[in-house]
């Protein structure tokens, strides 16, 4: 079994070097954090029978009493939790929160959701994590911290939820918002329908729109984090803002395939990344 850190390492390998310069504990918090969403996001998209799903998101709020109240975790993160995590006084809440926003794709998943279910999915799936994550970094600012988590969260997540347009479709799930689909004049809600609709180009540009402010904001309070603890952050903000620029560049009404980042942009996101820009 691959331990957190390799899990990251294996998944997201330049991440994984750029959490490098951070002091151990803080690396190994931030590997479990990573590892723990990874495996929640995996168990909500599974196609896994759906009483086995539920059992299994039951059983992690059970483990996170026994990782909080009971301090006997019984599975393998949640030792990880226990061992990495709490030193931070990370709140149990947040971590709830996490499965919470899994929970919204069981047992149907998302279709238009209505705007307080779709900002409560960001919130748990990404506005969340970075918050947990930059509790981690840096305890100190607990203002500027929330608001980079608020805005570099919901930038990464509704830029994921454009590139995976297409693919989200054919399993049934649309996270667009229903205000936005009605923005753009668009009657359904079938995702399949939806994706097929001739507005449905103004309506992504309308998404990406919240996207685009959200990382402007997000990159104004990142120049004012030590760049050695802003590193991670910024790969993964740099990162999300090349697929998002590939998007837009080759416009809103293409939605396959799914834009890809070539190995040498990659090399110009890490050393823009490590040099601050």
């Amino acid at each position: 079994m691959l331990s957190v850190g390799d899990l990251v390492k294996k998944s997201h390998p330049a991440l994984f070097w750029c959490m490098r310069g951070l002091p151990k504990i803080k690396r190994e918090a931030l590997f479990t954090l990573f590892a723990f969403c990874r495996h929640i996001d995996g168990v909500a998209r599974s196609d896994m029978p759906l009483p086995e799903k539920k059992e299994l998101l039951k059983a992690w709020h059970e483990e996170l009493d026994n990782i909080y109240v009971k301090h006997v975790p019984a599975t393998n993160i949640g030792r990880k939790i226990y061992k990495n995590c709490l030193r931070f006084n990370l709140p149990q809440k947040q971590w709830e929160e996490i499965l919470k926003s899994a929970a919204l794709n069981v047992p149907h998943p998302l279709q238009a959701p209505e705007r307080l279910v779709f900002e409560q999915y960001i919130n748990g799936t990404a506005v969340v994590p970075f918050e947990l994550a930059l509790q981690i970094i840096d305890a100190k600012h607990a203002a500027a911290t929330a608001e980079l988590a608020k805005n570099l969260g919901r930038a990464v997540i509704i830029t994921l939820i454009l590139r995976d347009t297409k693919d989200e479709a054919k399993k049934g799930r649309l996270y667009m918002p229903k205000d936005i689909l009605k923005r753009a004049n668009i009657p359904v809600t079938e995702p399949l329908q939806v994706i097929e609709m001739p507005d449905f180009a103004f309506a992504r540009e309308l998404l990406a729109g919240e996207a685009e402010l959200a990382f402007l904001k997000a990159e104004r309070i990142l120049r004012k984090m030590p760049p050695r603890e802003a590193m991670s952050l910024r790969y993964t903000k740099n990162v999300t803002f090349c697929l998002f620029e590939i998007m837009r560049h080759r416009g809103w009404e293409i939605i396959s395939p799914k834009p890809k980042i070539s190995f040498a942009a990659y090399v110009a996101i890490l050393v823009r990344t490590i040099f601050n820009k």
